[in-house]
Parts: C-alpha cells; sequence; structure tokens
C-alpha cells in the first residue's frame, strides 16, 4: 500500500508520467480531447478546449464536459498518491458556477485528505478570462485493480 508521503519518494515522476499515459490512453478521451499534466504528488491538470459540439440545446455546454473534467482532474490527484492501485470514484458533488461557451478551459485538481483506503479531492475549471465555471468535490477508493495491468500505465524508462 502506498501512501502520500511514499508517492513523494523516488519513483513518482515516473508513476506520474505513467499515469498520463493513462489518461490519454482512455478511450473516452477520443471524445473529449484534453490533456493531463500531473503537478506534484496530489495535484493535477487537466487542459481542454470547449466547442460548440459540447452545447446543449440553449447554446451553452453541457453538464456532461463539467463533470468530465472536474471528476477526472480530482481523481488523477488523488491517484497520483497511489502507484499500485487504481482508484474508482465513489461520488462527487458538483457545483455550476457560470455557463461556459467556448474556448480553453483548465481543470485543476487537489487532493485534500485520505491515505489509505478512501482519498478525497476538490478540483475547479477556469475558463481562459480566468473565471471559475464550475468546481467539484469526490471520494474516490481504492480498487482491486492494479495499475500495472493496465494497458495505458507506461512508467518512462
Amino acid at each position: 500500500m502506498t501512501s502520500p508521503e511514499a508517492a513523494d519518494r523516488g519513483g513518482a515522476a515516473s508513476h506520474f508520467r505513467a499515469l498520463e499515459n493513462l489518461y490519454a490512453a482512455a478511450p473516452v478521451n477520443a471524445l473529449f480531447r484534453s490533456h493531463l499534466d500531473i503537478l506534484e504528488a496530489g495535484r493535477a491538470r487537466i487542459t481542454f478546449i470547449a466547442d460548440e459540439k459540447y452545447f446543449h440545446a440553449a447554446g451553452a455546454t453541457h453538464g456532461t464536459l463539467y463533470f468530465k473534467m472536474l471528476d477526472d482532474a480530482a481523481f488523477y490527484a488523488a491517484n497520483s498518491l497511489v502507484s499500485d492501485r487504481f482508484l474508482l470514484t465513489t461520488g462527487f458533488n458538483l457545483h455550476f458556477t457560470k455557463p461556459l461557451r467556448t474556448g480553453k478551459v483548465i481543470a485543476e485538481g487537489k487532493w485534500i485528505s485520505g491515505k489509505r483506503r478512501v482519498f478525497i479531492a476538490e478540483a475547479h475549471l477556469m475558463d481562459d478570462e480566468g473565471d471559475e465555471i464550475g468546481r467539484g468535490t469526490g471520494t474516490f477508493m481504492r480498487s482491486h485493480i492494479a495499475l500495472s495491468g493496465l494497458d495505458g500505465y507506461r512508467q518512462p524508462e
């Protein structure tokens, strides 16, 4: 079992790059083009472009995109602290704070608490004007799925 303290020691950078590879390999990201950066243990950033293909009938971005990016940013912030197992989202609380039309958006995730089985992380979305457009808090639980067994989880040599 890897704790946040252990994730800060040797191998953390390799683990972070492997998580970025895992994110890029997920089939859902062919639908939602985006890029993940693990900034440090407990912090993740996702950058993406919102455009009209994500609009609902009233001409703004559908909440699906808000949820996906907030959940992913919080999830990867938490999973950056666990190098052996894939975490699972067990709950997510989402708040919409501003409608989003189009443009560059950044989702920033940050680990809040939990070191063994359950982790709590939060995330917020910022538009290209620097305004918050959404925020959320998630709970994530250690699964029985080994990261090393997932095709996309490749550590650099």
